[in-house]
């Protein structure tokens, strides 16, 4: 796999953050954009999660109504995983509308 080509971006911050960032930077013993990098990275993995999050729900919103608001109360789930975990074997409760 070829190496991933790294290009400058440039940041606007104001002095404030700017001087909090280097703070940091020296109390952890990195550079500012070593902080900034990581930041960055841990931010976008975060959002790329919960955009996954809120697609999947999304999908799952779709499918409910595709299927007539077929569903199980909270109460069924509850009562039917307490079984599986008791070690019976039974099967899942009967959806509804």
């Amino acid at each position: 796999m070829p190496a991933a080509v790294i290009r400058p971006v440039a940041i606007k911050i104001d002095e404030d953050t700017r001087a909090r960032v280097k703070r940091l930077a020296d109390a952890r013993q990195r550079t500012p954009h070593w902080l900034m990098r990581e930041a960055i990275q841990q931010y976008v993995e975060r959002e790329e999660q919960r955009e996954a999050l809120r697609q999947d729900t999304l999908k799952a919103w779709e499918s409910y109504r595709a299927n007539g608001g077929l569903h199980i109360t909270a109460e069924e789930a509850d009562a039917w995983l307490s079984e599986l975990e008791q070690g019976k074997d039974v099967e899942p409760p009967e959806c509804h509308a």
